[in-house]
């Protein structure tokens, strides 16, 4: 694994210390041994889970910096993406994983144990629950989410939780022109501003994959995000 790791992230010009390429090598192994309790992830293999779990995570850092004591929410983090690689990248971050499924938050404390990274908390909530939280509210730095959902959702996921100059980071594939344009009015209402779309190939495999900084440049009105599962069902447009 490590020869994938280090040709990979030597593409994105980052250098990774012997403790941190022990940690993706100790992550990878509890991801294997957590697979056969939960459902984490259907890719298992070594080059696989290097580069679109490991690497993909890390291509965060294309479209906005993670360096100093900032603040990054991931979310619905599932298997711990793209938290848990950004962490391991950039030790003085204060991460927080959020998921609905318990089996994962179970699977995330022990990660984060046997990993020993510190300023790591791991919460069971939906997004929608969470965004109405006063520790939650507009009070992170950062917030990631690598989900399937269309952006306007993920807009309305997690905007919310973005502090004011933060910035929300979604991960799409290669066909994310259409669902940008059908998000816009979302982000608008949600106090987002797009700052960048960057389209890129990941390191090794040559998927495509597109990465979209929003800018939270003023606060979201109280009604959002709106109760559980609505915003799946009738996304902001």
């Amino acid at each position: 694994m490590k020869k994938y790791l280090l040709k990979g992230v030597k593409e994105f010009n980052i250098y990774l210390s012997g403790e941190q390429i022990q940690r993706f090598e100790q992550y990878y192994q509890l991801l294997l041994a957590g697979n056969e309790q939960c459902n984490l992830t259907a890719i298992t293999g070594c080059y696989e889970v290097v580069t679109k779990h490991f690497l993909d995570s890390l291509s965060c850092i294309k479209v906005t910096s993670f360096d100093g004591n900032l603040s990054l929410l991931d979310v619905g983090t599932g298997a711990g993406f793209p938290g848990i690689p950004l962490k391991i990248l950039k030790p003085d971050l204060s991460l927080v994983l959020l998921d609905s499924l318990q089996k994962r938050i179970n699977f995330l404390n022990r990660v984060a144990a046997e990993l020993t990274l510190k300023n790591v908390k791991v919460h069971h909530s939906r997004a929608e629950d969470a965004g109405h939280r006063p520790e939650f509210r507009e009070n992170f730095d950062r917030v990631t989410a690598r989900a399937v959902a269309h952006l306007a959702v993920l807009a309305e996921y997690c905007l919310p939780m973005v502090k004011i100059n933060g910035i929300f980071v979604a991960q799409k594939g290669p066909m994310a022109e259409q669902e940008i344009n059908e998000a816009k009015k979302a982000i608008t209402i949600l106090g987002g501003e797009i700052k960048e779309v960057y389209s890129m190939k990941l390191p090794l495999s040559g998927e495509e994959r597109t990465l979209i900084a929003i800018k939270k440049i003023s606060p979201t009105p109280d009604k959002y995000p709106r109760r559980a599962g609505i915003p799946a069902k009738k996304p902001l447009k």
